[in-house]
């Protein structure tokens, strides 16, 4: 059979791995995907550097939209970043009757649902493993190797950046900007980290992974998010006397009145899986009603990685492109009429257990009051230290039973106005997940 022949829009870190890949595993490519593979236009800002890389026989150009256009390419592959250069081109390649292949998250988090839809209405495929986890094959295993499961939550570390700076933090006792600054020097932090360190990156992987589970249209503007900015270390070495460790988590939960849909550092016991994924490593935790708990853990970002996740894609395509577009794997899993309309709950209805720390004078009947507010809350404590501070006051830390957010929000603003509170209550999630 001919060559699938591609159009590649980006050649920076992903492009150049997916250019590597395919260069270097060609033929066992070719023996899977039943026909070569091969890039023969690439769309990049920097014409010679691209020419350097891809050799005189590749076309290339600045204007993606041309190879959008082109039609002498097959698919599409746009790894070029943004929400609107590679989303008009994207649209175009659909409109064009073209398969694309993308690892753009941000975009498909927020754009999904309108390019899902165009793409059905075209017959064509939009892939998008290298989207959520790099190299982990995550979007694969929720989409048909759980085929047979009513999936109950996920959970996972899926931004790598953040896991690295709070293992170094647990590891090396640093601060977090000390530690923030050599993730940068080691290129495990953009110059600019506010998505990855806000968790605006994992929460738009997460929004991608709800759907897939559920059967939900993309909606990450219901997500919760919270970033890790604001930890500090002392938090850390108290999870640890505790039994846990902080992980900013992606957690998305099936309930009987909706989904949870939430980025936020957790404590996390430290005897579960997840609480042992270290470094830059990513891992998600899928619980299905029929397999159980199942880990899936790799490499969630890099050249290579993530090259690898968008060459399997292509392989997909390659395979897929005659079959009749009715008989196709669902882009988000669940046939497009079949998508439920289970809403997205708002997190003060969330329930989970809470770490709960505070700095108070340190005399008597405090600890009284503290307990008569979250009680009074209907918040019940599994277990409290007080850690002196100075000579006059000490830090209290709770360890609560489940308890609904938005009962905890109403006890801790009653609690910030209490006379002997000196600072604000630092409030953390807690997650028993096996």
């Amino acid at each position: 059979m001919k060559p699938i022949r591609v159009g590649l829009l980006g050649l920076g870190v992903v492009g150049g791995g997916v250019w590597t890949v395919l260069s270097q595993n060609g033929g066992e490519i070719a023996r899977r995907a039943g026909r070569r593979i091969e890039v023969v236009a690439v769309a990049v800002r920097d014409v010679a550097k691209a020419r350097a890389l891809v050799g005189p026989e590749v076309a290339v150009t600045t204007d993606g939209m041309a190879l959008a256009r082109d039609p002498d390419i097959d698919i599409i592959v746009e790894l070029m970043g943004g929400d609107t250069v590679a989303r008009d081109c994207i649209r175009e390649a659909i409109a064009q009757g073209k398969h694309v292949v993308t690892a753009n998250k941000a975009l498909l988090a927020v754009h999904g649902n309108e390019i899902f839809a165009a793409a059905q209405e075209r017959g064509v495929m939009v892939a998008f493993e290298a989207a959520v986890a790099g190299g982990i094959p995550i979007i694969k295993a929720i989409r048909e190797g759980l085929t047979a499961n009513r999936i109950q939550w996920l959970a996972g570390i899926i931004n790598g950046t953040t896991n690295f700076i709070l293992s170094e933090m647990r590891q090396r006792g640093l601060p977090f900007d000390t530690v923030l600054a050599e993730a940068q020097r080691l290129g495990y932090a953009e110059a600019d980290p506010t998505f990855d360190i806000e968790g605006v990156d994992a929460a738009h992987k997460l929004t991608l992974l709800a759907s897939l589970a559920f059967g939900i249209p993309v909606q990450f503007d219901k997500a919760h998010i919270e970033g890790i900015a604001h930890l500090a270390s002392e938090d850390i070495v108290h999870a640890e006397r505790l039994g846990y460790r902080i992980k900013l988590l992606g957690i998305t939960r099936r309930r009987s009145d909706g989904i949870e849909l939430r980025v936020h550092p957790a404590l996390v016991p430290d005897h579960c899986l997840l609480a042992n994924v270290e470094g830059a490593m990513n891992a998600v935790l899928v619980r299905g009603d029929v397999v159980g708990p199942s880990l899936y853990y790799g490499q969630g970002a890099g050249a290579l990685p993530t090259a690898s996740a968008v060459v399997a894609d292509l392989v997909d395509v390659a395979r897929l492109q005659m079959a009749d577009p009715e008989h196709r794997v669902p882009h988000l899993a669940f046939q497009p009429d079949a998508m439920s309309d289970i809403p997205v709950l708002p997190m003060a209805q969330v329930h989970t257990s809470f770490y709960l720390r505070l700095r108070v004078d340190d005399r008597p009947g405090v600890l009284a009051d503290l307990a008569r507010v979250l009680s009074d809350a209907g918040i019940s404590v599994g277990s409290m230290f007080q850690q002196p501070h100075g000579e006059h006051q000490a830090d209290i830390i709770f360890l609560t039973h489940e308890a609904r957010e938005g009962d905890v929000d109403q006890a801790l603003g009653t609690i910030q106005r209490l006379p002997f509170v000196r600072s604000d209550v630092t409030r953390l999630r807690v997650e028993n997940i096996n």
